[in-house]
């Protein structure tokens, strides 16, 4: 009967629980060994048991309390599976409902941190005039422009944030999945630093704008923001929102790097292997990944990277639109472990340069 049988190591590698999670799923009544020897006490589990051991671990990941997962693996086993679809469902409903609780309760905790860490200028007060060069913003808002979100539940992400201190306009974007971070030279304003949020429809009402090699005029005064290139402007209000500390977020530790020539990793993105993903973005559907090995000064599209240290997964159109962003023949690619974010640097600066997040390829 052995032979057909696993023992609990063999469940453990074929499951993904641990050996000692097989022994406390048996003494908690929820996954008990088909047979146990009276001697040894070893436990040897039927090959039936490893569909349910493999959906226990899913749903404790998934959270699920141990008295649900009783009766969802108990209801697998029969007929009727309208439980397992109640219970399901029921504990979809909680994990929402926790996550827009802590999403409020996140968001009291940020605001308080901002207010502590980044003093700055009160939106209602400052007046800042900035001048810059036309061609220069414009290169900057395109480099970030692509990372704006969309998502109406982070509206403080639907826009580009302006960061104006120390004679210079820094940009950013960041959809929570990729981030994007500019710099343009600017003069005309020494005060102390102040941030806005200028909303995407704004943002590229101003890139329309710039298209001379001349002098544009941008004012912030209050919440209202206006640039005037020429006999033109574009003006509207800004986002009523904090920006989160991008300062904090691109604090990324120093990983394997390669200069790629743009036009051939493009390429080889568009027509190399991908896997599909297994999560959604929100509201949409699956989407495709590219597997990127960066070593040895090279970037190579693979089939797969599970359990391969110097490979990252990454969104294959997220990874196309950091690269046309970055607006240049060549670029850097920096990668760190697995699971560290990918950087898509500049060579000439090291202020414009955009980071994705990798996904994780499960086994």
């Amino acid at each position: 009967m052995e032979n057909d049988m696993r023992s609990i190591g063999e469940m453990a590698r074929d499951s993904g629980l641990s050996v000692s999670a097989l022994r406390f799923y048996d003494g908690a009544g929820v996954l008990v060994p088909a047979r146990v020897d009276p001697v040894t006490g070893y436990r040897w589990y039927g090959p039936e048991q490893l569909d349910e051991s493999r959906v226990l671990a899913r749903l404790r990941r998934a959270g699920m309390p141990l008295a649900d997962i009783r009766l969802v693996l108990a209801g697998l086993s029969g007929a009727d599976t309208d439980l397992v679809r109640g219970l399901l469902q029921a504990h979809l409903r909680r994990l929402e409902q926790g996550l827009n609780d802590a999403r409020g309760e996140f968001s009291t905790v940020r605001a308080l941190l901002e207010s502590r860490e980044n003093p700055m200028t009160s939106l209602r007060t400052a007046t800042v005039r900035l001048t810059l060069r036309a061609p220069e913003l414009a290169e900057a808002l395109d480099a970030v422009r692509f990372a704006a979100g969309t998502d109406p539940d982070l509206p403080m992400l639907g826009g580009v944030l302006f960061d104006i201190e120390g004679g210079a306009l820094r940009l950013a974007a960041t959809d929570r999945y990729r981030m994007a971070v500019a710099r343009a030279a600017a003069a005309g304003y020494d005060g102390p630093r102040v941030q806005v949020v200028v909303p995407s429809r704004l943002t590229d009402a101003m890139r329309a704008l710039l298209g001379e090699d001349a002098s544009v005029l941008l004012t912030v005064d209050g919440d209202r923001v206006v640039l005037r290139a020429g006999g033109h402007e574009a003006a509207g209000q800004c986002l009523d929102h904090e920006f989160p500390d991008y300062r904090r977020l691109v604090r990324l530790p120093a990983g394997r790097r390669a200069l790629v020539d743009v036009a051939a990793l493009r390429h080889a993105v568009e027509t190399g292997p991908v896997r599909e993903s297994e999560m959604h973005e929100p509201d949409g559907p699956l989407f495709d990944l590219s597997v990127l090995k960066v070593a040895d000064g090279a970037v190579t599209l693979c089939e797969d990277g599970r359990g391969a240290p110097d490979h990252v997964a990454v969104n294959r159109a997220f990874l196309l639109q950091a690269l046309a962003a970055g607006a240049r023949d060549e670029l850097v690619v920096e990668a760190g472990t697995p699971t560290a974010p990918l950087a898509v640097r500049r060579t000439d600066t090291e202020d414009t340069f955009s980071i994705l997040m990798p996904v994780r390829l499960d086994d």
